[in-house]
């Protein structure tokens, strides 16, 4: 994706089942769940690098020692700044007493992070946060060790003000309005609740309360706390919690928006938020990596036993596709596929665009995120090539020369890597023509390569804003001089924002709605824009499960085509001496290429919950009220 934009977060979930004294044996260290957690991190780290978290919990101490330990960066690093921090507490323990060295038992007991217990997050700042208090997991502290809870996550909510309001309503008093304080401390609350009614089922039996904390350890009920706590939650999300005495959980929305995928044999049982990670870091096969369904908690208890339970009715499932176009690494076997496939099926789009001419077009990709799709297009042509190869052979098999089939059979497919992205350079100069020129040269091209009669096709992963293509690609593109110039959109046009954690929540800012605008207000149309923001005005005060979507109707006028053309235009700077063609997915292909993957709300408007309807309501109002502002 060439646009910036950030994708909202992975985590790793790691419990091992064994004592720590086993791994020692088998692997060398008691640090092993420390060593694969930073590799279950790192492995991640496209999903967020403004920030990390790492939290442990020690299974069976003694009271008085400590259990819990956390560490958090927001450094430009922040994955091997918290591992740097970890490292060097160990080695510090470990010179000031030797004779931990070979002492499982007295590394536990002494040693912060080690433990049975993990949990890892990398985070982007959706909301423009970066604070240290932002970065997960997030802890909720009391004496009673199975009221800590310790959560992150993988989510956006869409009704954060409800949520906060029903906890000042419970009494509670949050500490700020953001949707994980307020997901956190409706779990807590709940589970003090569960806490409260096992104590007094002991406290009936006649127990202490010192008899009574192992008890209703064994007996807390994760799942019904996660049934209780949820009711109400309106968004994406894959939240994962620690409780202090060592139960765990991760709990995937109904819709199943945000992945979540596990694994688990007799050594551990592992949670990421992409498959792949999950098969290198532990060296496991494709088909032993399970999802987590939608609607459903995965709960690992104390004891090690690993249940999967339905938390809340699974919808008709809409993952995010976003994740197979972009976000999650190309790793993935299925993601691979869907990726070459999407290439492939633009294809016919391309084929149109260039007079079917591949005699003189090159291929190329940018960023090297579209390199997989890029592949898959370039199958297509030589496909396209080799049948217009095997049509001219057989209509010319009586005459063709020796001499001619080998000059047909020598013509290839142009392939050349025309873009190179080799540095992030900083904007420091605030006058905003000299930013512009700065932004223009964020990519180098490779010239020599293409020819003034060339077309030059370039596929991108999505086109989001298109100010990078406007004042970077396009402008350096030109300067190789081709006859034509067309950029590829292995996805269909984003013409909706995203409420469930990718940083799109402005319609405004979508080169899309912009381009449709445009035509509006061109063929006197306008008057269509006043309609929809009155009926979307009139449904401010209602319920979420009754407010309807009516900014699909800017769009009801025009074909993809009229809106491609248009974006084409608006994307193209005066001073560009090659036609510009900008071709985008059809959402139908998008579908065929990701069977498994239906979320497609921001092309289609079609939201997975109720509280998208509300939210793409509020940003048309507020693009038509002039409020730059979040619509969530």
């Amino acid at each position: 994706m060439s646009d910036a934009i950030k994708h909202e977060c992975g985590i790793a979930l790691l419990r091992l089942k064994k004592p720590l004294e086993f791994y020692k044996e088998k692997y060398g260290s008691a640090f092993y769940g420390i060593q694969k957690m930073y590799l279950l991190m790192e492995k991640q780290h496209n999903r967020g690098q403004d920030g990390a978290g790492f939290a442990s919990i020690k299974l069976d101490v003694e009271p008085g020692e400590r259990y819990i330990s956390r560490v958090r960066s927001n450094n430009a690093q922040a994955i091997q700044d918290v591992f740097a921090q970890i490292n060097e507490r160990v080695n510090e323990e470990m010179a000031l007493h030797p004779e931990y060295a070979e002492d499982v038992a007295l590394q536990k007991a002494n040693i912060p992070y080690i433990g049975e217990l993990f949990l890892g997050h990398v985070r982007y700042g959706t909301f423009g946060k970066n604070s240290i208090e932002s970065v997960h997991p997030f802890l909720r502290q009391n004496n009673w060790m199975h009221r800590n809870l310790i959560v992150a996550g993988n989510f956006n909510m869409t009704n954060v003000k409800e949520l906060f309001q029903s906890l000042v309503e419970l009494g509670q008093h949050p500490k700020e309005m953001a949707d994980t304080v307020t997901v956190m401390e409706k779990i807590g609350h709940f589970l003090d609740d569960e806490v409260t009614e096992l104590y007094q089922e002991c406290k009936n039996n006649g127990l202490s309360k010192r008899e009574a904390s192992p008890i209703i350890a064994e007996k807390l009920d994760i799942a019904k706390i996660l049934r209780r706590a949820s009711k109400g939650w309106d968004g994406g999300y894959a939240m994962a919690g620690l409780f202090g005495h060592g139960d765990a959980f991760v709990v995937r929305d109904p819709a199943g928006i945000r992945p979540a995928y596990f694994y688990e044999d007799d050594e551990i049982a592992v949670v990421a938020s992409e498959r792949p990670v999950i098969q290198t870091v532990f060296n496991v096969p494709f088909d032993k990596v399970q999802e987590l369904q939608p609607g459903h908690a995965l709960i690992i208890k104390k004891n090690g036993s690993i249940t999967e339970e339905e938390i809340n009715v699974p919808t008709v499932k809409k993952a995010c596709s976003f994740e197979r176009i972009y976000f999650s690494r190309g790793s993935d076997a299925e993601i691979y596929q869907e990726r070459k496939e999407l290439g492939k099926l633009i294809l016919p789009a391309v084929l149109e665009a260039i007079d079917s001419d591949t005699d003189h077009s090159v291929f190329s990709y940018i960023p090297n995120t579209a390199e997989t799709s890029f592949y898959g297009m370039v199958e297509a042509a030589n496909d396209f090539l080799n049948q217009r190869k095997n049509q001219f052979i057989l209509n010319n098999r009586k005459t063709l020369t020796k001499e001619k089939l080998e000059e047909i059979l020598s013509v290839k497919i142009r392939t050349e890597k025309i873009a190179i992205k080799d540095a992030k350079l900083r904007t420091f100069i605030t006058d905003d023509s000299s930013r512009d020129d700065l932004v223009a040269h964020v990519y180098d091209v490779t010239y020599g390569v293409i020819q003034s009669s060339d077309n030059l096709v370039i596929i991108d992963d999505s086109i989001v804003r298109g100010t990078t293509l406007k004042k970077s690609i396009i402008k350096m593109m030109d300067r190789l001089n081709p006859k034509r110039i067309v950029v590829v959109s292995s996805a269909p046009q984003i013409r909706y924002p995203d409420c469930y954690g990718i940083d799109m929540a402005k319609l405004e800012g979508l080169i899309a709605f912009q381009a449709t605008i445009a035509l509006l207000k061109e063929r006197n149309l306008y008057h269509i824009v006043d309609e929809v923001y009155q009926k979307c005005k009139a449904q401010e005060h209602l319920k979420d499960s009754e407010v309807v979507n009516y900014v699909t109707e800017i769009y009801a006028p025009f074909s993809d085509v009229e809106v491609s053309t248009k974006i084409s235009e608006l994307l193209t700077s005066s001073d560009i001496k090659a036609e510009v063609k900008i071709i985008f997915q059809t959402v139908a292909n998008l579908h065929i290429a990701c069977p498994k993957n239906l979320g497609d709300w921001y092309f289609t408007g079609d939201y997975p919950t109720a509280g998208g309807n509300r939210v793409v309501n509020r940003a048309f109002m507020n693009f038509y009220e002039g409020k730059d502002v979040r619509a969530y």
